[in-house]
């Protein structure tokens, strides 16, 4: 089950307020959902942003997904950014090639054939 922090409508009609929710990306938008972890009310001037910031970092924390919408609000509220420093950072350990030095082609395989050569020298001279 991967869980989704988004929004869910309510109000009246032509009124909408929004709850962010933690729900199961299969449920639908305004359906079952498992936890309140915020509101939104675009209308009022300016615009209400309501965030349990535990609860959100706590969801977050336990791997949900916030849709992009939810994204910009935690970011503007500022628990987007208290979720980023207290991630820890991932080490990635970077493979490289070993040396070729050691094992050196012989000289003719490297070389283009005469033909091939000629060919290429003069298409490029027709342009």
């Amino acid at each position: 089950m991967s869980v989704k922090l988004r929004l869910m409508r309510v109000g009246k009609k032509k009124q909408p307020t929004y709850r962010i929710v933690a729900a199961d990306s299969r449920s639908p938008r305004d359906g079952r959902f498992i936890e309140i972890v915020g509101t939104y009310a675009p209308r009022s001037d300016p615009s209400e942003i309501t965030v349990k910031s535990d609860k959100a970092l706590a969801w977050l924390s336990k791997g949900a997904q916030p849709t992009e919408t939810v994204r910009k609000l935690f970011e503007i509220s500022g628990v987007w950014g208290e979720y980023q420093s207290t991630r820890s950072v991932k080490t990635v350990k970077v493979r490289t090639r070993p040396s070729r030095a050691g094992t050196a082609a012989p000289a003719a395989a490297k070389k283009k054939p005469a033909a091939v050569a000629a060919k290429s020298a003069s298409a490029a001279g027709k342009g």
